[in-house]
């Protein structure tokens, strides 16, 4: 599963060399790649499409189901809430999906597929390549399990990226 991650992040890292030049983004790198913590812990990464649409992924452990946890979203950026000198507050919201190994506390371990929706807040810093997010989503999965079928999930975390 790890090499699918790092998969991930080469062919995003890839294509922002066919990123527009002329975006507001280009000095700072359309590509960040970062830590998260929250449900899921581990690693995170964004790819702006342009300056106001990314894409938006992280792996790492789920403390609830503890497994495994993925997710990719597509995040719009419709309300600027602040623009300062050292930064930009930017809320965001979009539509994505999760794939979690729930592990802990049951019979049998099994996989759920499931529909995100994530709203959050971005600080983006302007005089270094960084920044800073809190997120939360609702999610509606499917548990692949006799036992399971379908059923609400709730995510909350917060992240900082680097930007190349």
């Amino acid at each position: 599963m790890s090499r699918v991650v790092w998969a991930l992040f080469v062919i995003l890292a890839a294509s922002q060399a066919f990123a527009d030049d002329d975006a507001g983004r280009a000095e700072k790198g359309t590509f960040g790649a970062g830590i998260i913590i929250g449900e899921p812990t581990g690693i995170c990464a964004r790819f702006y499409v342009k300056d106001d649409q990314a894409i938006q992924a992280a792996a790492g452990f789920a403390f609830v189901g503890g497994g495994i946890h993925m997710h990719v979203d597509y995040a719009f950026h419709p309300v600027i809430l602040q623009s300062r000198d050292s930064f930009v507050l930017l809320a965001y919201i979009g539509p994505g999906v999760r794939l979690i190994q729930y592990r802990d506390g049951r019979d049998a371990s099994y996989v759920a597929l499931g529909l995100r929706g994530v709203g959050g807040l971005l600080f983006d810093f302007k005089d270094n390549p960084l920044d800073a997010f809190v997120e939360v989503a609702g999610v509606l999965e499917y548990g692949f399990d006799s036992d399971e079928g379908f059923g609400p999930a709730l995510n909350a975390a917060a992240g900082v990226r680097y930007y190349f």
